[in-house]
C-alpha cells in the first residue's frame, strides 16, 4: 500500500484533500508545517488540522520548519523589498518548504507521496511529469507551482485538480469536517493585516528613510515614506496631492526615490527572468512562442521566449504588459500546460 503524507493547513481545501487519499485507500498521515510562532500554543490552523485528522481516523503531526521558514523566507523577502523588489513569499514557501523540506522528510521516512490542497494537476507523458492548470480555472494555482522540479513532482498528489471548490466544500460538508466553511486565508501568513512595511520594519529594528518622489525626468514631486512602503504599479497611499492620478513606476534604492509615472508609461514589451525551472522539456536551444503569466492574477499573454547564454530567459510580449515587477515570477504555458517559469529581473 502506497503511504501519502497530507500537508493539512487547517484549511478546508487540504482537509478535503487529505479524505479524498484516505477514500482512495492509500495509507496516509497528516502534517502541518509550523512556520513561526504567533504566540503561545497551537495555532487555530494546527488545531482545525489535528480535528479534521481525528474525524478521519488519521495520525497528525506538527513539522517544526521555523528555521527554515526565517531563512528561506522572511529573510528572502525582507531583502527583496530592501532591494526594490516585490517578492512572492508564497511561491518560495512552495519552493523550499511544502515541496522541499515536506518531501525531504516524507522520503526519509518511507512515504511515497506528498498530497496538497493546491488547484492543479499533474500528468505522466512519455517518462516525463508535466505541470496543468486545475480543471477550474476560477482557482487554477499552477502559476504558485512553476518551480517544482521533476522529482517532486514524481512525489506530488493534487487531488483537488479535477474539482471545483464549491464541491470541494461540498465534500466537506458531506463529511461533516468541522472547517467546511472556513474562509480562505487571503493574506500573507506572516503579514495578517496587509502592513508587510510595518512587518518588516519591526523584524529588523530599522527604520527605512524617507527619500523623494520624483517624476522620469527627475522632477521632486513630494517626500515618500520609505522605499520599502510602495509596489510597482501604486496609486493609492502615495500621499501625494496631484493634479493628475500619478503611479509607482520603479524604486532607485541607491538614490532612496521612488518614480511617479502616468499610467500609460507602466507598459513594457519584454522583461528577462532568472533562475527559470523548464518543467514541460529541457531547456529550449532555439527561441519558442509560448503565453506568459506576470503576476497571479495575470492573464496570459502571447510571447517569444530566447534562452540566453547565461541561462535568463528573455521574453519579448507581442503587446505591452503593464506594471511588470522585479521579483516576482513569470510562468510561461502552452494551452494549460505549464512549460516553466523564473523570477523577474
Amino acid at each position: 500500500m502506497k503511504k501519502v503524507l497530507v500537508a493539512m493547513s487547517g484549511g478546508v481545501d487540504s482537509s478535503v484533500t487529505a479524505l479524498l487519499v484516505k477514500q482512495k485507500g492509500y495509507e496516509c498521515i497528516g502534517a502541518t508545517m509550523h512556520l513561526f510562532d504567533k504566540g503561545e500554543g497551537n495555532s487555530q490552523d494546527e488545531i482545525d488540522a489535528k480535528k479534521v485528522a481525528d474525524k478521519l481516523g488519521i495520525s497528525h503531526i506538527i513539522l517544526d520548519y521555523t528555521d527554515e521558514f526565517k531563512k528561506q523566507v522572511i529573510e528572502r523577502f525582507i531583502r527583496a523589498y530592501e532591494e526594490g523588489e516585490t517578492p512572492n513569499p508564497c511561491l518560495v514557501c512552495n519552493k523550499y518548504l511544502k515541496f522541499g523540506s515536506m518531501i525531504d522528510y516524507l522520503q526519509e521516512a518511507g512515504y511515497d507521496y506528498i498530497a496538497t490542497g493546491h488547484y492543479a494537476r499533474i500528468e505522466e507523458k512519455d517518462g516525463r511529469f508535466l505541470l496543468k492548470k486545475a480543471a477550474d480555472l476560477s482557482k487554477d494555482q499552477s502559476y504558485m507551482l512553476y518551480s517544482l522540479s521533476q522529482n517532486q513532482l514524481s512525489h506530488t498528489l493534487f487531488p483537488l485538480g479535477n474539482i471545483s471548490k464549491e464541491k470541494a466544500r461540498e465534500i466537506a460538508e458531506e463529511n461533516d469536517l468541522t472547517n467546511a466553511r472556513k474562509k480562505d486565508s487571503q493574506d500573507i501568513c506572516f503579514v495578517p493585516n496587509g502592513d508587510y512595511a510595518g512587518v518588516i520594519s519591526s523584524l529588523t529594528g530599522k527604520s527605512y528613510p524617507k527619500g523623494d518622489f520624483v517624476s522620469a525626468d527627475g522632477k521632486v514631486l513630494g517626500k515618500h515614506k520609505g522605499i520599502i512602503n510602495y509596489t510597482i504599479g501604486q496609486r493609492k497611499g502615495l500621499g501625494l496631492a496631484l493634479p493628475r492620478p500619478l503611479y509607482v513606476k520603479e524604486k532607485d534604492v541607491e538614490g532612496n526615490r521612488v518614480v511617479l509615472c502616468e499610467d500609460s508609461e507602466l507598459f513594457e514589451n519584454e522583461l528577462t527572468a532568472k533562475e527559470f525551472n523548464w518543467i514541460a522539456f529541457d531547456k529550449p536551444k532555439k527561441p519558442i512562442r509560448a503565453y506568459a503569466k506576470i503576476r497571479y492574477k495575470h492573464t496570459e499573454q502571447p510571447a517569444t521566449v530566447t534562452v540566453l547564454e547565461n541561462n535568463d530567459v528573455k521574453i519579448v510580449f507581442d503587446t505591452p504588459q503593464r506594471a511588470i515587477s522585479k521579483g516576482q515570477a513569470v510562468v510561461l504555458y502552452d494551452g494549460d500546460i505549464v512549460i516553466g517559469g523564473g523570477i523577474i529581473k
